[in-house]
Parts: C-alpha cells; structure tokens; sequence
C-alpha cells in the first residue's frame, strides 16, 4: 500500500481536529460542570436525568399543596381552640345561673353575658381563611357558613372536606356542619329531660332528673323510656315504662335523689315532684348544635318566675349539653391536630424523596470534577504532543532533504 506525502498530511490534521474537538468538550464539562448537556452526549443518563426531573417537580408540587393545608389547618385548630375557651366561659356563667340566690334580674344579666359568648362564637365560625373562603365552609362557599336567623343559627355552607388532587390528598377545609352541629346529645347515650305534669300540663314540674349514666352497656336497648311520678309524699312511687313497646319495666317507691336503675341505665329524680310529674328518657343523637344549646340557655336564663325545680332542671340540662359540644369541638379540633400531625410526617418524607432525586439528577447528569480535572490534563497532554510530532514531521519529507543538503 502506497501512502503519499499528501495523505500523511491530511491523516495528521484529521488527528488533530479530533484531540481539539475532544478538548473543546472537555472544557465545556469542566465550565458547565454538567457531563450531559444535551440527550446526545448520554441518552441513558439524559433519560435517568429527565426522570429524576420529573420526581422533583411532582415533589414540589406536593409541598405547595401540603403547606396550603397547614395553613387551613393551623387556621382551622386556632378557631376550635377559641371557641373550646369561650364554651368554658359559658359553662362557668351557668355554673353561677345555678346559684339559689341569684334574682331574675341577675339570671338575666348572666343572659346578656352569654349572648355575647355566642355573637364571638358565631364570627369563629365564620372566620376567614384568609384565601377568599371559609375555614369551617365545608367543601366551600362564598358566602359565610353560619347564618344567623329568627329561629337561630343555621348551617348554609356545603357539608364535608375540601381534598387536594394530588396522591396524599391533603385536606384543605373543615366541615362546619361536623364540628359545630353534630355533638352527641345527653350524655352520649341517652337523654334526660322533664315533661309537662300529666295531670295538670299547665303545671311546670317540680321535681328534676340527672343526666344519668350507664351501668351495663349489654343491657341497652335503644329505646324510649318515661318515668311517672305518682301519689304525694312521703308516700310517693314511681313507674318506669318502655313507652315504645308501651310494657312496664320496674316501679318502687321514690326517695328524693335515689338512683333507679334498669335495662342497663340509672338516674336520679331530685326534689318535691307532684303528683303527676314525669321525666323522659330518650336515645342519643348526632344532632346537637351549638348555637342551639346556647340560644335555650339565653332563652331558660330570660325566663322569669321559675321555681327551684325548673332552674335546677334547666342549669343541669344546659351544663350537660355544653359539656357535650365542647366534647364535639375537642373532637375536631384533635382530629385537626391530627392532620397536622400527619402533614410534619409527610414533609420529611417528601423532603427525603426530592433529595434522594435530586442526588440521582446529579449522579445521571454532573461531572466528576476531579475526574473531569484529570480529563482535561491528559486531554492537554495529548493535543500538545500531538502538535509538536506534527510540527516535527511535517518537515521530514524528500525535498526538504534535499533542498536543506
């Protein structure tokens, strides 16, 4: 095989253009500081990298989303925790209706204090999430949740949650309507409650019942129960009916506080009941509202002229209900609590994965800087000897020989 002068020349120069363009790409790893500039220098890599990009957008978006649900429900936890101090307020404002000494008039100024308990309590119901809704708005409104009418205070929002659309499905509202009006009634597994006197209804009773208690939850039945005073004292009896079978369930003599038990429950009837007094015993229901608890507290302290028995029966009655839908807003307020118990855990997984892609970004696309140093210095290396042999050969061809003897 002949090799001209020509061809050596045009293989040498071909040789150098290679060791510059080889350095030339070098360079601009070692300034970038990026091994993968575009899909054509690693596809694999370009598509490890592209993943890994995705990863983190999807995790970024996820933060955003969960931090806009820990601003509603730090919102939503503040809100329960006012309105939970201002029930304790009521509570302790008809703690003292229930003084013996008190007058009407007095009975009536603890009223006005609990109006005011309740105007505070109805604008945290309607607090603003400051984004345009409403924290308790439900699955959202442009209106306030809670409006405020002539037969009381009444739930207009749109009952349950407001969820982001992402996997972890943060939630962004809470339903007013759960927390503010569905408590347990009574005592949470049946109510108390005194009725009209079956002999004279426009006499108001004159004896009270207690909230009562469970004693054996397999003996409950359910159902609706009536306990009817009979005879003056001191030789009065009671009876116990099962007012939805209409069958007898026990009957004895009565004792002013003594308990009566049966199928599972037991109460105290107080006082100097009459002849034809009688005391209702019904199912609890998810059904007590705040307001509504409120607004008979007002309506019972407005009341002028009641006897010993109607103001015990009404303070016992109250401080049960209040009880109860402080318990209700506890409850929703620790499942709020909750929620932001899980959003702390889901940031730290989040922020583990969008560093765990980002390191796989870097591995798929960076440059081993010490590497790429050493790279570069042996690419130098090379292009300088490459240079100086062809400077050298260049000049060894037959006429330069001869020219130069």
């Amino acid at each position: 095989m002949r090799l001209s002068t020509a061809n050596l020349y045009d293989a040498s120069i071909a040789n150098l253009q290679r060791r510059q363009q080889a350095l030339q790409n070098q360079q601009q790893q070692l300034t970038s500081g990026k091994r993968v500039a575009q899909a054509s220098d690693d596809p694999t890599g370009a598509a490890r990298a592209e993943r890994a990009l995705a990863s983190i957008g999807r995790v970024e978006a996820n933060q955003r989303a969960l931090e806009a649900s820990r601003n509603s429900m730090t919102l939503a936890e503040s809100a329960l925790g006012d309105a939970n101090e201002l029930l304790q307020q009521a509570r302790e404002t008809m703690v003292s209706a229930g003084n013996a000494s008190y007058s009407d008039a007095e009975r009536q100024g603890l009223a006005n204090k609990l109006q005011g308990l309740r105007d505070q309590l109805l604008a945290i119901a309607n607090r603003p999430d400051g984004a345009g809704g409403y924290v308790f708005s439900g699955q959202g409104s442009a209106n306030p949740p809670f409006l405020d009418q002539a037969g009381g205070v009444s739930y207009v929002g749109t009952p349950g949650t407001i969820q982001t659309g992402n996997l972890d499905s943060f939630q962004l509202s809470v339903d007013g309507r759960g927390a503010w009006e569905q408590a347990r009634s009574g005592n949470g597994t049946f109510v108390t409650d005194a009725g009209p006197n079956s002999i004279d209804p426009a006499q108001p009773a004159k004896g009270w019942i207690d909230s009562g208690r469970v004693t054996d939850p397999s003996l409950l039945t359910g159902q609706n129960y009536r306990i009817d005073i009979a005879g003056t004292a001191p030789a009065q009896t009671y009876t116990v009916t099962n007012t939805d079978t209409g069958a007898g369930v026990t009957s004895g003599s009565y004792k002013s506080g003594q308990n009566i038990q049966f199928d599972g429950i037991s109460v105290a009837v107080s006082g100097a009941p009459a002849d034809g007094d009688n005391f209702s015993i019904a199912p609890a229901t998810n059904s007590l509202k705040v307001f509504d608890v409120l607004d008979r507290a007002i309506s019972e302290l407005k009341t002028p002229l009641r006897n010993a028995a109607q103001i015990q029966q009404s303070n016992t009655g109250r401080l049960r209900d209040l009880d109860a839908v402080m318990g209700g807003l506890q409850n929703a307020r620790s499942q709020v609590g909750e929620k932001l118990n899980n959003l702390d855990g889901t940031e730290t997984r989040l922020a583990a994965l969008k560093q765990y892609s980002t390191e796989e970004k870097s591995a798929a696309e960076d440059l081993d800087m010490v590497q790429g140093i050493s790279d570069f210095q042996n690419q130098q290396t090379g292009y300088d000897t490459a240079l100086k042999t062809y400077a050298l050969v260049q000049r060894m061809s037959l006429f330069q020989y001869i020219s130069g003897g």
